[in-house]
């Protein structure tokens, strides 16, 4: 099944993607939405995700997402949930709810399935991975979609260093770089260039982290009062835990940051052998085996406590 069969001329078609998008997200929404744009020119698209951020605003299209939600009450022939189940489409649940065909399109493990038509596979390392293999005329895409691809494959795989990374993928990357973008202008905008902020946070995660269970585990946390302190905004935080992991001998990376009272939210990362994701579904959350996360409340020592319990179950 390809992306004009799924929609089959349909006349309105929304799409959205989880809560606080990430380059993933973003690009396959932003890829999906330009694709049937091109394609499927007389009907009406729509992106509905939360202010992505700044960074994707490279991206064409990026200023036609709508943030607002005020057409939360309109029904479309199709809507397509991407890199996420409907619980995490937030406002754009209902949308979805109402749809005359509900699109799941993901590659996350923890999803199990949320609309008529599902397509799911967690062996692929990015969600616009698994769109590029739905389109039917991958050869005739253009400069814009190629980039918004190219943005979530390169982010959801870390520059190509995680391991679900594969050969198909590589090669679709090269695909899309035929397309003449400056790709690593591309990737340093959006994935490497950090702001001050972030420099200064990440800074101070790694000053604090800790090492645990004989240098296997790296944990590092960060109450609110201290992000409020540096007027974190979304996004800032991205690319600390994966920082974390790179420390030398060890297999889990955690980093955990306050969201409220009582509430937290861990990111977890493994290397080799330990499967995150299964600890994060345990406490309701979700992603992927080496990559996953988690909010949780409590206190902060009984939260940690509880992710160390996991993490040593699986290193034992």
């Amino acid at each position: 099944m390809k992306i004009l069969d799924i929609v089959n001329n349909a006349k309105t078609i929304g799409i959205s993607g989880h809560t606080r998008p990430d380059g993933d997200c973003v690009g396959a929404t932003l890829g999906l939405y330009l694709y049937l744009r091109k394609f499927l020119p007389e009907a009406t698209v729509d992106v509905f995700l939360e202010p992505p951020p700044e960074i994707f605003s490279c991206l064409a299209g990026y200023d036609e997402i709508k943030t607002d939600f005020k057409s939360e009450t309109q029904s479309y022939d199709v809507f397509f949930a991407l890199d996420a189940s409907k619980d995490r489409l937030r406002k754009a649940e209902k949308m979805f709810d109402r749809a005359g065909k509900k699109v799941n399109i993901d590659h996350h493990v923890s999803n199990a399935g949320s609309g008529e038509i599902n397509i799911i596979f967690p062996e692929i390392p990015s969600t616009c991975e698994v769109i590029y293999d739905l389109l039917e005329y991958p050869d005739e895409l253009d400069i814009d979609i190629a980039k918004a691809l190219y943005v979530g494959i390169v982010h959801d795989t870390g520059l190509f260093r995680f391991a679900g990374t594969t050969r198909k993928t590589l090669e679709i990357a090269g695909k899309l770089m035929a397309y003449g973008f400056d790709f690593s202008k591309l990737v340093q905008d959006t994935y490497l260039e950090k702001t001050y902020r972030q420099n200064l946070i990440l800074g101070r995660a790694l000053a604090e982290s800790t090492l645990l269970m004989d240098g296997r585990v790296i944990i590092s946390s960060m109450k609110k009062s201290v992000l409020d302190f540096y007027a974190m905004e979304p996004g800032d935080l991205e690319g600390v835990v994966n920082q974390l992991l790179v420390t030398k001998g060890a297999e889990c990376a955690i980093f955990i940051h306050q969201v409220k009272e009582s509430e937290y939210k861990a990111s977890l990362r493994s290397k080799s052998f330990v499967d995150v994701s299964k600890i994060a579904n345990l406490f309701g959350g979700g992603g992927h085996v080496r990559a996953a996360g988690v909010t949780m409340k409590g206190t902060l020592p009984e939260i940690i406590a509880n992710l160390l319990d996991q993490i040593q179950e699986q290193l034992v």
